[in-house]
């Protein structure tokens, strides 16, 4: 049998010959499509932008007033205790030993010890917890205690760094120590000061990375009052200095009482008339005073900003909170009626104000993002995921809500 292959008749196609002028017209309706199709999309690209602006927009400048409890968790209350956050969980201390959990009570370690006065410093991933006026530092980590320092003069102030290495401000009768231990207590330098020579330290800062170390000290000889910030730095900047010392700066009828490191680069002066900010990797120098414009009533900071307090002169029993950046300038400002025994940061860079009863939370650009009257004592607040959520600690519960 013979196969057959049926194969198309050329006649049967076509061809369709078009113009110059037919093919440019058919490519423009495709050019005004394919720009109608993108104008329609940049449309909706742009209105998407500005619904989500507008959200993000009405987020930030909502204000709240009642919150919703999405878990309650029970505690036992120590006794005397102050609360701090650490690594997104809380620690608990008293004159007995600190207790570290997590924000469902969770126990993730506890140590105990003897203070008369405990006090802490956190840097990152370490805890420095000492005895002001006493003999020891215990120095630990989320995970639990990495060493216990016992100095032989009793301890004024430590500072800790990310890497675990403390600084220790000392002082005895008339002499002043400042020594510089590392995570497992070994001494890495030391300084004595004595005041018989006319000046003497009253504060220490130590930058982030461990390298760094400023000096504040106080000169009252001549029947003037002298204030003097010296920084020390470790690293290979420092070996080619005459004892590290980098630069030294000297403040006359002013008294500084605190100084701070905000980061590595950055250094905070408070003094009785104002602030003065220090900038520089290895060398750091002034960059800008703030005069205070009244006396001031709190300080406090975090890695961004340096925040004060003073009182109100055109509200009574009204404080003033202003806030400032790294630059010196001022990008929060408002007022509280609380008669507050904490202001702090909270990790999200919102302001917390609070006393036993009441708290109001204000966001960076200046909105009172949050005001409530509690009918039970509350002893800490902390930021949650999002903008809404929060952690309140207070008597016999632990409270993770959601602002409404």
């Amino acid at each position: 049998m013979r196969r057959v292959q049926t194969v198309a008749n050329r006649t049967d196609f076509k061809t369709v010959q078009t113009s110059q002028e037919e093919l440019e017209e058919i490519n423009e309706k495709v050019r005004r499509h394919r720009r109608k199709s993108f104008r329609n999309a940049a449309i909706i690209a742009a209105v998407l932008a500005v619904v989500i602006v507008g959200v993000q927009l009405w987020m930030a400048l909502r204000s709240y007033t009642a919150f919703e409890i999405r878990q309650i968790t029970e505690r036992k209350d120590s006794v005397a205790g102050k609360y701090e956050s650490f690594a997104g969980n809380i620690l608990e201390y008293n004159n007995d030993g600190a207790v570290y959990h997590t924000t469902s009570n969770e126990l993730i370690w506890n140590q105990s010890f003897e203070m008369a006065t405990p006090e802490l410093d956190i840097c990152e991933g370490y805890l420095a917890v000492y005895d002001r006026g006493g003999t020891f530092i215990y120095i630990m980590t989320a995970e639990g205690l990495v060493s216990r320092i016992e100095t032989s003069v009793p301890i004024n102030r430590v500072c800790v760094a990310s890497q675990g290495t403390v600084a220790v401000l000392m002082k005895e009768d008339h002499v002043s120590y400042v020594r510089l231990y590392d995570r497992k207590g070994k001494e890495l330098a030391n300084g004595k000061f004595y005041e018989e020579k006319g000046s003497f330290p009253v504060d220490i800062a130590f930058s982030t990375d461990g390298q760094k170390l400023a000096v504040n000290m106080l000169d009252v000889t001549k029947g003037k009052v002298r204030s003097s910030v010296s920084f020390y730095n470790f690293g290979s900047v420092g070996q080619n200095e005459i004892d590290n010392n980098v630069g030294s700066y000297s403040y006359d009828d002013v008294f500084i009482s605190e100084i701070h490191y905000i980061d590595s680069d950055h250094v905070v002066a408070i003094g009785d008339n104002g602030l003065i900010l220090f900038e520089g990797a290895q060398k750091p120098t002034p960059k800008k005073e703030v005069k205070f414009e009244q006396e001031v009533q709190s300080v406090f900071y975090n890695d961004k900003y340096v925040g004060i307090t003073y009182s109100n002169s055109n509200k009574e029993e009204s404080w003033h909170i202003k806030v400032y950046d790294m630059n010196g300038k001022t990008v929060m400002e408002n007022d509280t009626g609380i008669a507050y025994d904490r202001i702090e940061f909270l990790e999200n860079n919102e302001i917390c104000v609070r006393d036993e009863w009441n708290c109001e939370i204000f966001t960076i650009h200046s909105i009172r993002k949050f005001a409530y009257s509690f009918d039970k004592e509350l002893y800490k607040i902390l930021s949650g995921a999002d903008r809404q959520s929060y952690t309140f600690v207070m008597n016999g519960e632990i409270d993770e809500v959601r602002l409404r």
